[in-house]
């Protein structure tokens, strides 16, 4: 392996950690607004706090900010490993996990107020599996809809990743990956699954 080979390598995951820690939410309402999304709505820096507090505009664009935090450095994962073996899928999985761990507990803010990371791991995994992608996707609006809860299509989408990646790829490593993600999202879900079983979750559009 050439030496700058080997540095991209190293260097990568510690990359990944540090662009996931940038809180695009955060970033975006103090560039165009004076509102500290931290002290708004649930306090969460993602996309669904700044759509709900602070205007879709934004919402969208702290989601798609959040998505390629995830898909970027996987991206380049992907171009810089040794093709089709485990050591490749390992590696690739190592670099989503460090993006999707920086977003959680963002180094920038002091490991606090990171997202719950449900847009960083989908970026992540339209690189790792696509197919894959696309049924939590399709999972997600279902149960968003169908709920009228946000956090219901998220709790839906992450369950049925692993299940959905395995499928596609074969890949144990990169269904490790998906499960770890999963279960994350789950326990940065907990307020949501409290609001959820008691009826007190904000639902997405209110009924006449």
């Amino acid at each position: 392996m050439e030496p700058l080979t080997a540095v991209k390598l190293i260097g990568l995951p510690f990359v990944a950690y540090l662009a996931g820690s940038i809180p695009c939410g955060l970033v975006l309402t103090r560039l165009f607004t004076s509102v500290d999304i931290r002290k708004a709505g649930s306090g969460n820096v993602g996309a669904t706090n700044v759509r709900r507090t602070v205007s879709l505009k934004l919402g969208i664009l702290t989601l798609i900010g959040d998505a390629l935090k995830g898909a970027i450095p996987v991206y380049i994962a992907t171009a810089i490993a040794d093709n089709n073996n485990l050591w490749h899928e390992i590696y690739i999985s190592i670099v989503a996990l460090s993006s999707f761990s920086g977003h959680l507990y963002p180094l920038y803010t002091k490991f606090k107020n990171g997202g719950k990371g449900v847009a960083t791991a989908a970026g992540c995994f339209l690189i790792i599996s696509t197919a894959a992608t696309f049924v939590a996707l399709s999972v997600f609006i279902l149960f968003a809809c169908w709920r009228n809860h946000v956090s219901s299509g998220s709790l839906a989408a992450a369950a049925i990743l692993p299940v959905a990646v395995r499928m596609d790829t074969c890949s144990a490593a990169l269904t490790v990956c998906a499960l770890i993600i999963a279960i994350s999202i789950y326990i940065r879900h907990k307020e949501n699954i409290k609001r959820l079983l008691s009826g007190r979750e904000p639902v997405i559009w209110k009924k006449n």
